[in-house]
């Protein structure tokens, strides 16, 4: 029963990196300070997100990822793409929105899962807390850069 919860965990924990890594290259590529101060904060409380899964995983002996995934690594070059053949700013909250779609997506599933224990469920809503404030705060810049 541990390995599958563990399982699962470690899928979350590397969506997760994926995100953290995502919004400090967001930042870099941002051109307004306000985003950029903003990704960097999402990527820092997403960091804390990180820690909490890992944690879990380890007291239920795990040895949870400490990387992100290939597809992560696909879906920044793709933004680079889109900013440089001049999305700017919009071109990053799009980006960023598809990634915060997807993240949100998988902590769905997993919150579905029956199989995952209670302790283990809380501990997945309290990392998920980050993902709604992110999708959140996306719908608003989505708005921001619409007017």
């Amino acid at each position: 029963m541990h390995n599958h919860t563990i399982s699962k965990l470690d899928d979350l924990i590397t969506t997760l990196i994926d995100s953290v890594k995502g919004y400090a290259h967001s930042a870099e590529k941002a051109t307004s300070v306000p985003f950029e101060t903003l990704f960097r904060d999402l990527a820092a409380e997403r960091q804390a997100a990180v820690t909490l899964l890992q944690e879990r995983s380890r007291q239920l002996d795990g040895k949870p990822n400490e990387f992100g995934s290939a597809a992560g690594t696909v879906h920044r070059w793709i933004e680079d793409i889109h900013v440089a053949l001049g999305g700017g700013d919009k071109a990053i909250i799009q980006a960023i929105d598809r990634g915060e779609d997807y993240l949100n997506e998988e902590f769905e599933r997993v919150l579905r899962d029956d199989a995952i224990d209670a302790e283990t469920q809380s501990i997945v809503r309290r990392a998920h807390e980050s993902v709604r404030h992110g999708l959140t705060l996306v719908d608003q810049l989505k708005q921001q850069v619409a007017a």
